[in-house]
Order: structure tokens, then sequence, then C-alpha cells
């Protein structure tokens, strides 16, 4: 699927790997010579970044510059001529929100790090930003409003980010678009289902917005409990 989609910059969550442990197919995707990684120091087969390209970046840097989120292998930063590109994994606030405090400092120390990117160029954040927006961004808002992902402060925390002046690109395209889902569990058939949640963001600096030309969510790519999305840009 990579292949086809040939995309110019290739973000990946998740990746419980070290570096030493990418898989030999995917160091030698063609077309993607420019490899950048990071993993969870002391924490094998958990959370985890990559990022991907085509050219390479000027510059390349690691985290957010918070040591307590830092050392989980959550963003890599890839400064490109016209932007910056962010891979980034944000924290689960966890079963029964016991990292839900934990996950609000993330959000708190996220934005003031996208902030200061975007202070120098434009931004473009992809990711498994593990929350659901708003009540369209979920198959079963109702049942879900103390889950991890859908709380007051974790929405409450991707608004903010909004309000800095950044956009949803996919909702921004489609505002009225429903059972637009990035995730599914692997339970009760509920891919099949469509019992899913959207996840998974191209998040943009406003002034990105004339650049942007689609906002894909690619729910037929198998593989995983979430699906890929692809940003398209004209920069």
């Amino acid at each position: 699927w990579v292949q086809e989609e040939a995309p110019d910059v290739l973000c990946l969550q998740e990746t419980k790997c070290a570096v030493s442990a990418v898989p030999a197919e995917v160091r030698a995707l063609p077309g993607l010579p420019h490899q950048f990684w990071s993993s969870a120091k002391d924490r094998p087969g958990y959370s985890g970044v990559g990022l991907l390209a085509k050219t390479e970046p000027l510059n390349v840097t690691y985290g957010i510059g918070d040591p307590e989120h830092d050392v989980d292998g959550r963003v890599v930063t890839a400064e490109f001529p016209s932007l910056y590109v962010v891979s980034a994994y944000v924290p689960n606030a966890g079963r029964g929100l016991v990292r839900l405090e934990p996950r609000q400092r993330f959000d708190a120390a996220f934005l003031e790090f996208l902030q200061r990117l975007d202070a120098q160029k434009p931004v473009l954040i992809c990711g498994d930003l593990n929350v659901a927006h708003e009540e369209i961004d979920l198959c079963h808002p109702r049942a879900n409003r103390a889950s991890p992902g859908f709380t007051p402060q974790e929405r409450e925390g991707f608004s903010r980010l909004l309000a800095a002046g950044f956009v949803d690109s996919f909702r921004h395209l489609y505002p009225e678009a429903r059972g637009a889902f990035t995730f599914w569990t692997y339970l009760g058939s509920a891919r099949a289902r469509n019992v899913g949640w959207r996840l998974d963001y191209a998040v943009l600096s406003r002034r990105l917005l004339g650049a942007l030309c689609d906002s894909k969510i690619r729910s037929a790519v198998p593989g995983s409990d979430h699906c890929p999305i692809t940003a398209l840009l004209a920069v």
C-alpha cells in the first residue's frame, strides 16, 4: 500500500520497536530513503514513532523538550523548506483514566512545542492523537463520555489546539461526514460493522489551508486496528 500511495513523507505511530529492530522491508521501502525513528527508553514494545521521507529534511528533532514525555519516543519532527512535519503519538489516558493527568500535561506541553514551531514556519501534525474531538467522531458518543479518548478534558485539549491557530484538515473539508473513523477495536467485528473512532489526524497551521488539496481516510486498507490517513498539500 505504501508503494502504491507513494507518499513524500510517511509518518508511523506506535511502532513498538527500537531503531535497531525496524524490519528490513521497511528500511528498504523504495522512495523513502531518509528514515528517522524514536523509541521508548528502556521500555521495549512500548510507544515509538517514525518519519520516512523522499527528500532529506533540513533538520530533524526528537521529542517536545519535556523530560516527562520525551522518554516515551512519541514525537519526531522534520523541517522542510516550506513547513515542519510532525509525526506524533499522543498518550492514551488508560483504562479507568489512570493516566488522564499525565495525558493533560502532554497536551499542554505539546501545544507549546507546536506554537514554537509555528512561530518559525507552518506545521503539519500527522498521527494518532488519541482523541475523538466531537460526537460525530465516534460511533457511540453517549456510551463513551467517560472513556479514554472522549473525556471532556481530552476534547478540550484538542479544542485548545484548534483555538491556537491549527486546523483539523479532514473536518475542515468534510464537516458533515459521518461514519468517518480511523480506529476499530479488534473485538466484536467492530471494523466490519464500522463501530469506530476517528483518532488519527492531519492537523495543520491555518495559514497552510490555501495549500490543502484533500484529506483522506483510507478505511479500506487493512493491517492494523487503525487505518492510514493521507493529507495532500501543494507546497
